[in-house]
């Protein structure tokens, strides 16, 4: 199995931004994604964040959580709010797929008002 956890903001098309972003949280972000960008300006910002299947747990909502929590001033003065930002779980599985949050992580999520996403897919 295979998780891909991803922190995306978007934003109106920048790259000014984009490099803003990046030289705030410090992290690199993903390679240019063609269905985030309009003519090679980006509009997202998207940190990725890779499980395999021997790895050890991420908690990637807290993690991005704490990312997240002490910049939302910067974001806001890039115009970013937080229903801008969301956080994607993308899950490979084989034969069933099953999915649990506990409530204090939802809890901190919906007090952040960030969007949670997921998707999954059968491997075979």
């Amino acid at each position: 199995m295979t998780y891909f956890n991803r922190l995306k903001i978007d934003f109106e098309p920048s790259i000014l931004t984009f490099n803003k972003l990046t030289e705030l949280f410090g992290l690199i972000p993903i390679e240019k994604d063609d269905t985030d960008f309009n003519e090679d300006i980006p509009s997202t910002w998207t940190y990725e964040v890779v499980e395999l299947e021997n790895d050890p747990y991420y908690d990637f909502i807290n993690n991005f959580l704490d990312i997240l929590e002490p910049k939302y001033d910067e974001l806001e003065a890039f115009s970013i709010k937080r229903e801008d930002i969301s956080f994607w779980h993308f899950y490979e599985y084989e034969q069933q797929c099953n999915l649990e949050f506990d409530p204090k992580r939802l809890k901190r999520l919906g007090d952040n008002e960030i969007t949670l996403c997921i998707s999954c897919w059968d491997k075979n």
